[in-house]
């Protein structure tokens, strides 16, 4: 069985999942980013696929990019531009070749957080 890689994002200051945030995934390789997936957060905040399904998963440096300026501008928390979060970069790796990775963020207008979730 090989690994994969999930996500779950949660808006702190509305205490609620962050329902349409624009998730990217890249791998992080010698010749620069690759960019492998693209996807939005759903009702739950979680994505409708695993970001790296099993099939695509590879051992190595990723990189998410969370779009949080987008989601919090659409969420009425946006505040003065520039925005103090805009895009949220979270760059990890990943060396268990049958792991689940996951890799939930906990986002607010002025912070977030993030750690190996299960």
């Amino acid at each position: 069985m090989a690994g994969w890689l999930t996500t779950h994002v949660l808006d702190t200051a509305r205490g609620c999942p962050a329902q349409g945030l624009r998730i990217a995934l890249y791998r992080i390789g010698p010749r620069g980013h690759e960019k492998l997936a693209e996807l939005e957060t759903n009702a739950d905040g979680r994505t409708d696929t695993h970001i790296l399904p099993a099939e695509r998963f590879a051992v190595g440096t990723y990189e998410l990019v969370f779009h949080a300026g987008d989601y919090l501008r659409a969420s009425g928390q946006g505040g003065a531009e520039p925005l103090f979060l805009d895009q949220v970069p979270i760059r990890f790796g990943m060396a268990d070749p049958e792991a689940h990775y996951h890799v939930p963020l906990l986002l607010s207008p002025y912070g977030y957080s993030t750690y190996r979730g299960s």
